[in-house]
């Protein structure tokens, strides 16, 4: 074991502390990086070359893993973090604020900002001298992707809290800042890490419907009266892929979509009460509809879609997808007799399974594909992938595909299309 320099002792623990005694930003640096840093200077404090050396190897994976550098790694967790200040300033603002978390803000950003002072190079050197190293270990640097907001260097981070808290009015924070496209799991919202890429100028025909969800969707973000949609029709006709499009459209703007699988329908009024305070504009997206007799997830969906007591928030619309137009399954059975003697209230009992689509405030139809509509699909999807075929080629052959698999639809033809670029593809080898 080589002594340490004092100066250089004295450094980690400055570090150390600066680690321990934040007061809102600390549960933010408890991931992978922020643990393999707090494990590195707690090795090198040690004096223990084996340690220190496999804790260096630990933090230089982490970044490598995250392709973060130490710097951005600090300020995308401030951006992206979750504490009292970040979720009051969302609604209260700066001047809104209890004195004392405006204070202790400022206070952990100038630790924080002593932190990101620590290169990867004084951190090699550190492993160089106490593992008694010919040359210093390599040094992790990447160019890290973009940051929404990101601090001037030439000012203390602490003077710049303002510019921060409106970064967090406008755009959030948590997760709800750091990712576009949610499932609810395990009761919390999972950010999805790689949505669907589906973008609206890839989709082709329905204009009419399209055009009015867009509309609907535009009133939403723009804090507008925005309305409930059921979107309606045959399956392949691109219903769930128009509306997962339209988050890669406007998520920039603050949109955000949150998938509620069918199990999970019963969670829904919880599910806006989470996100009724955030200042993004929410999808709430149910895919595939449809209930059975006694459906609890009918009762929920039913609360969110009508109101309760609690007043509906203004920035969550539920979009959902059924192939079924009357959306609760409906059976001759269900049906009650003329004799019946309780004819009127079982005819309610009907009528509201029956009026449930009802509910949304817009439904909105996609007729099945007829061929001209499929083909022009076919055509638009080709056109796009840049085919090399000629149309009479591209018609003849796809209409042979819808023949022999699953009908017109544009589902059908984004899979011929697909089918049709690896073909030609590998023709031409």
């Amino acid at each position: 074991m080589t002594q340490f320099p004092s100066t250089i002792v004295a450094e980690i623990q400055a570090y150390r502390q600066a680690l321990a005694t934040l007061l809102l930003y600390g549960d933010s640096l408890q991931d992978g990086v922020g643990q393999a840093f707090t494990d590195l200077l707690d090795a090198v404090a040690s004096q223990s070359t084996t340690d220190s050396l496999r804790a260096y190897g630990r933090w230089f994976q982490a970044l490598a893993t995250a392709q973060e550098t130490w710097l951005s790694y600090l300020q995308r967790r401030i951006l992206y973090a979750d504490n009292p200040f970040t979720q009051q300033v969302q609604t209260q603002g700066l001047g809104g604020l209890p004195a004392a978390l405006a204070l202790a803000a400022r206070h952990d950003l100038a630790l924080l900002q002593t932190l990101s002072g620590l290169s990867g190079q004084q951190v090699a050197e550190w492993i160089q001298v106490i593992g008694n190293l010919a040359e210093r270990p390599v040094v992790w640097d990447t160019q890290p992707a973009p940051l929404p907001f990101a601090f001037d260097p030439a000012q203390p981070w602490p003077d710049q809290v303002e510019a921060l808290a409106a970064h967090y009015q406008r755009h959030g924070a948590g997760v709800l800042a750091q990712y576009h496209v949610f499932t609810w799991q395990g009761q919390a919202l999972q950010g999805v890490a790689q949505p669907d890429p589906v973008r609206l100028e890839t989709l082709a025909a329905y204009d009419h419907p399209r055009q009015q969800l867009l509309h609907n969707t535009l009133a939403l973000l723009r804090g507008y009266p925005a309305l409930n949609v059921l979107l309606y029709g045959s399956r392949g006709s691109g219903k769930s892929s128009l509306v997962k499009a339209l988050v890669n459209e406007y998520g920039a703007q603050g949109l955000r979509l949150v998938e509620v699988p069918k199990p999970a329908l019963q969670a829904l009024p919880q599910i806006v009460d989470r996100l009724r305070s955030a200042p993004q504009k929410f999808i709430i997206f149910v895919d595939d509809l449809s209930f059975e007799e006694d459906d609890d997830a009918f009762k929920s969906l039913k609360v969110v879609l009508e109101g309760s007591v609690t007043a509906r928030p203004q920035n969550v619309v539920v979009y959902a997808t059924s192939n079924r137009r009357h959306l609760v399954r409906e059976y001759f059975s269900d049906r009650p007799r003329p004799s019946d003697q309780d004819e009127i209230q079982s005819w309610d009992t009907v009528q509201e399974k029956l009026s449930f689509s009802d509910r949304f405030g817009l439904t909105l139809t996609f007729e099945p594909a007829d061929q001209p509509t499929y083909l022009a699909i076919v055509q638009h999807l080709a056109n796009q992938a840049q085919l090399t075929i000629s149309d009479e080629d591209l018609r003849a052959r796809a209409l042979q595909w819808a023949t022999r698999h699953n009908g017109r639809s544009g589902r059908t033809a984004r899979q011929f299309i697909d089918w049709l670029t690896a073909d030609l593809a590998e023709g031409s080898h």
